[in-house]
């Protein structure tokens, strides 16, 4: 009833397999010993991409970034650079350093004086207030006094102005050179 063949297909058939290549497995990998597989290619326990040609090359854009942050670091060195030349302490001379202390102490001498002429009964809020002003200032100029007594190497900032030290008799102007002072300790 339909077309026949005088192949033998069971024979053919045959010799095609055991003539034929035969299949190679999928590479896995067995990592418990309850049999859990997994691809091996995925894994990265093969050396994949080590035969390429551009293997361990820095990429160029990774080199342009680089470049680019090497000047950006070098343009903002030179800029602090530039600043901290501009901002660079002056070293006070002994002879305005005891300018200084002098007027410190005169300034001391005169809230002291001032402090003393207080009346013994303070009963007023604002006797009260001058009084804890005064003693704020007294402390004030104790411990600058002692910071510039202490230390022989003083150091002034360039950037701020400072009070010149022949008028150092007012409080104000005091305090103000009081903050300017850096002090060097060797």
């Amino acid at each position: 009833m339909g077309i026949q063949s005088g192949k033998n297909f069971i024979n053919t058939n045959a010799a095609d397999v055991i003539m034929g290549v035969a299949k190679k497995p999928k590479p896995i990998y067995v990592d418990k010993r309850t049999g859990d597989r997994h691809d091996l290619e995925t894994s990265g326990l093969l050396p994949k991409y080590i035969n390429k040609k551009d293997y361990g090359i820095t990429p160029e854009y990774i080199c342009k970034r680089n470049e680019d942050v090497k000047k950006a670091q070098e343009e903002y060195d030179n800029y602090i650079q530039e600043n901290l030349k501009k901002a660079a302490m002056k070293r006070l001379s002994d002879e305005e350093r005891e300018a200084v202390l002098q007027g410190l102490k005169k300034n001391w001498e005169e809230v002291h004086k001032e402090f003393q002429s207080l009346s013994v009964f303070i009963d007023s809020i604002p006797k009260k207030i001058r009084k804890q002003r005064l003693e704020e200032e007294m402390k004030q100029l104790e411990h600058d006094i002692s910071v510039i007594e202490k230390h022989k190497i003083i150091y002034i900032a360039n950037n701020t102005t400072y009070p010149v030290f022949s008028d150092l008799t007012k409080t104000s102007q005091n305090r103000a050179n009081s903050t300017l002072l850096s002090v060097y300790q060797p």
